[in-house]
């Protein structure tokens, strides 16, 4: 099946040049490309595209207002285009929030002469994206199939989950969808939560911190961007920085490690995971929501043979369920539940 794509730009160089790259792919093509906000909207209803790409700084109306007004009239999986500033992570933040699938950097300033790596940068964004879910309401039948689920996935283990009124650390990573999927599971949860909660969410450097910030204004827990030494034996939430490892020490001490060329995911959740299992703490709860990929399996695998606990989202409620997936179809989850219910499971072990 070919992927339609609307393209959304201000600037007709840069139209041109993404109009290539797409239509010099096998599976996708340009359907239409618009200069504004307000011709976006025009045409996301006239072509019923796959996918927008859409620029976030734009006359007549900007791309946010654009993307609220698709996702009412005509809900499109979209590409949001953001510059590797403090201003332009809020902004895609603000994108994500209001429907965006996912982002990408628009550094395209030397295009001309990086084509082919931003060419593969950017075809392969598409096609996750167009493989993503529109946002689901969590009716009874979700709630039914995330049951059943559930009871399908208990069934295969002889292992006996542990109590989970022991647990003394939670740690949860997350991809494509996740920053809106964390926001929701952490405005679910008071601010007498006392278990300590590390974070490992796909990100660029430049994004965590702005993200911390958000988090922290619009929840009621503690939430900083983890720096080394951090104590999370005191509590809080603890978001793991772009770019880089977070481990942990086997006291409970933060250690940021600089990333290394040879990881696939900076920040990467198999990484953190396994750390978390040489800690002091005994009773781990991981937890792995929405995204591509599989970054969080073996981390998840090592906890679960030293008898952690391990939780899922469910295909039903991810944007992209790659990540919580193979922890399923590895026979790894404990639960897997619909992201409408898992602040409120949280609150339960607390």
């Amino acid at each position: 099946m070919t992927i339609k794509v609307l393209i959304v730009d201000d600037s007709s160089f840069l139209l041109q040049q993404i109009k290539q790259i797409i239509n010099a792919q096998d599976d996708m093509t340009v359907v239409g490309q618009a200069i504004n906000g307000k011709e976006a909207i025009t045409l996301a209803n006239q072509l019923m595209p796959d996918v927008i790409t859409m620029d976030y700084e734009m006359p007549l109306m900007d791309g946010i207002t654009a993307v609220k007004v698709i996702m009412n009239e005509c809900p499109t999986n979209i590409l949001m285009f953001s510059s590797l500033t403090y201003e332009g992570a809020q902004t895609t933040l603000d994108a994500l929030e209001a429907g965006a699938v996912d982002f990408l950097s628009k550094s395209f300033e030397g295009v001309t002469n990086h084509k082919s790596q931003l060419s593969t940068l950017l075809c392969n964004k598409i096609r996750e994206v167009a493989g993503a879910k529109q946002n689901k309401k969590h009716t009874e039948l979700e709630k039914d199939q995330s049951n059943h689920n559930f009871e399908a996935t208990i069934t295969r283990f002889t292992s006996t989950p542990i109590n989970k009124s022991q647990i003394d650390l939670i740690a949860i990573g997350a991809s494509t969808g996740g920053p809106v999927a964390l926001a929701k599971v952490l405005n679910d949860i008071p601010d007498s939560f006392s278990i300590p909660i590390l974070i490992i969410q796909h990100m660029p450097a430049t994004f965590t911190g702005a993200f911390a910030q958000r988090l922290n204004q619009r929840c009621a827990l503690n939430v900083k961007m983890a720096e080394n030494d951090d104590d999370i034996n005191k509590g809080g939430v603890f978001i793991a920085p772009g770019g880089q490892q977070m481990l942990i020490s086997a006291s409970g001490k933060i250690v940021i490690k600089e990333g290394g060329e040879a990881m696939n995911y900076k920040p990467s959740v198999d990484l953190t995971f396994a750390s978390c299992s040489k800690s002091h703490f005994k009773h781990i709860l991981a937890v792995v929501l929405t995204g591509m990929g599989s970054d969080g399996k073996k981390g998840a695998q090592l906890l679960k043979e030293l008898g952690h606990e391990i939780w899922a989202q469910s295909s039903n409620s991810c944007v992209v369920d790659g990540m919580p997936a193979s922890i399923i179809n590895a026979n790894l989850a404990d639960c897997v539940y619909h992201l409408d219910d898992i602040g409120n499971k949280l609150m339960e072990l607390s």
